[in-house]
């Protein structure tokens, strides 16, 4: 809305349509007219209202919809001690599921007492359906110090049944904290990342709630605040042979909160350092502080990426920045080399994605993947899109038959039965 002095003649009038780009305006008054050519930034990040920080994005097989599993934020101290889920068909629009863990002592976790933080979730098909192991670090008033438990569901939003003990509750160095699952799709052998100060992980048993007694410590050597120094916050995924390990560099409540990154041949390291490590930090021009602890997501048989970070809400930045975070997505994108180039954080955000030709149990079956991974299981549907399950029909007609691979990769194709 313009305000003009009294007497100014104001062209065009009324709402204008600023979707299409600038509207220009025709001011005139006295006898003298002058231009201003107007133009709207719409603003899609944050992606979810409210305080949350270290999200844990998911792309669930099971329904074909994104969902973010992030930290309760907010709270001195990081005080937060409950966790919520939010889901979304395009990974911008987001509702709220509700709480699925309540870590306040004498809740659903019966050794935590608070210190909610930074969870991360495996989807995994077992036994004929979905499961969904949910890993989560708290305060445990026993060993005094955060220690890591899980929680298992059969659908993204719960309900979880948390652990009655943690995983366990020493560690070489460092906190266990800040933890990250990964399924490698080459072995199928899963394993859980964690650590502050230095990474460590330890292999995850075929039930996927216990884990080996050996604690391996594969941290990225040197580096400055400046760039790749290793904080925290691991997140790790698989590329065209490679294992791609980013990491959170500085403290959270710093606007040099940012994400480094490194690459293996071995989902067990050793890791090497990126020539140019830094691939998200703070732009401050637009006032983005503190960008990092993040998470990616892959559109399926695609090669469209995504981070999800958070960033410190511009109005706290000198007033608890630490624990006043915001969830956000950008686009991630890589060179020809496989180098991961630099993310500009936005305020804009992405474009809503479209999903509805990915496979699930309501839609319609998407091209066919190339991937050389090995077949973990087939779903099979009507022609129709209705999911009817894992064995092969016996009554005689066409049906689609999707072939989901290790390496989360699937493709579909019709078949006969007669």
């Amino acid at each position: 809305m313009f305000v003009a002095t009294p007497g100014a003649v104001v062209a065009p009038e009324g709402e204008q349509d600023f979707t299409k780009g600038e509207v220009t305006y025709t001011v005139s008054l006295n006898g003298q007219t002058k231009t201003y050519k107007v133009s709207v930034a719409a603003e899609g990040n944050p992606i979810i209202p409210g305080f949350h920080a270290d999200p844990e994005v998911l792309l669930s097989k099971k329904t074909g919809r994104f969902y973010v599993y992030p930290t309760s934020d907010g709270y001195s101290g990081w005080g937060g001690y409950f966790f919520d889920v939010f889901s979304s068909p395009d990974l911008v629009h987001f509702t709220n599921e509700g709480t699925i863990l309540n870590l306040s002592a004498g809740h659903d976790a019966p050794w935590a007492s608070g210190n909610a933080w930074a969870p991360c979730i495996e989807e995994k098909w077992v036994d004929g359906k979905w499961k969904y192991f949910y890993y989560f670090s708290a305060h445990n008033a026993s060993v005094n110090k955060k220690t890591l438990g899980v929680a298992v569901a059969e659908n993204p939003t719960g309900p979880f049944k948390a652990s009655k003990a943690p995983l366990f509750t020493s560690t070489s160095g460092g906190q266990m904290i800040d933890s990250d699952v990964f399924t490698d799709p080459v072995s199928g052998q899963s394993y859980l990342y964690y650590g502050n100060g230095q990474l460590h992980y330890r292999l995850l048993n075929d039930d996927m709630i216990s884990v080996g007694n050996t604690e391996y410590t594969i941290t990225p050597q040197g580096g400055s605040l400046a760039d790749y120094a290793f904080r925290e916050g691991v997140y790790v995924f698989y590329r065209n042979g490679l294992y791609y390990f980013l990491w959170s560099v500085d403290d959270t409540g710093s606007k040099n909160y940012h994400v480094a990154y490194g690459t293996s041949t071995s989902p067990t390291g050793p890791i090497t350092v990126a020539k140019e490590p830094v691939i998200l930090i703070q732009d401050a021009d637009n006032e983005i502080y503190g960008t990092a602890h993040n998470s990616i997501v892959n559109i399926p048989d695609t090669d469209e990426w995504y981070i999800v970070y958070h960033r410190i809400n511009k109005k706290y930045l000198s007033n608890g920045p630490g624990y006043h975070r915001e969830v956000c997505v950008d686009k991630l994108a890589f060179n020809a080399d496989g180098t991961i180039k630099r993310t500009i954080p936005t305020r804009k955000g992405i474009d809503p994605i479209d999903t509805t030709d990915l496979i699930n149990g309501t839609t319609a079956v998407k091209g066919i993947s190339t991937s050389d991974s090995k077949l973990a299981h087939t779903i099979y549907y009507s022609v129709e899109g209705k999911m009817l399950g894992n064995s092969k029909p016996t009554a005689n007609g066409i049906y689609v038959r999707q072939e989901i691979m290790a390496d989360g990769s699937s493709r579909a194709m019709k078949v006969m039965v007669k």
